[in-house]
């Protein structure tokens, strides 16, 4: 089974990340993602295939001390829960 994941624009209101560690960010939501969906528990709804055009992922405390890997895997738990609903 394929599965393809486009996040056009992800929002982080309140959360200033350096430009720098913006590929540091973007790689730990990128493998945490793949890694939730790898393991085969897809939402219902999202079995039969079909697009998404929004997630709503909630809000969630982000602890902003600068480790980017971490808040990543926050966001791409968030981002998963989020495509359940």
């Amino acid at each position: 089974m394929n599965i393809n994941v486009n996040i056009e624009r992800l929002i982080l209101d309140g959360v200033s990340v350096p430009h720098t560690e913006r590929p540091l960010l973007q790689a730990a939501v990128e493998a945490e993602l793949g890694r939730l969906l790898a393991d085969g528990r897809l939402a219902p709804n999202l079995v039969a295939g079909g697009a998404v055009p929004r997630v709503d992922a909630g809000s969630m405390e982000i602890d902003d001390t600068g480790n980017y890997t971490q808040m990543g895997q926050g966001i791409a738990q968030a981002v998963y829960q989020g495509m359940g609903s």
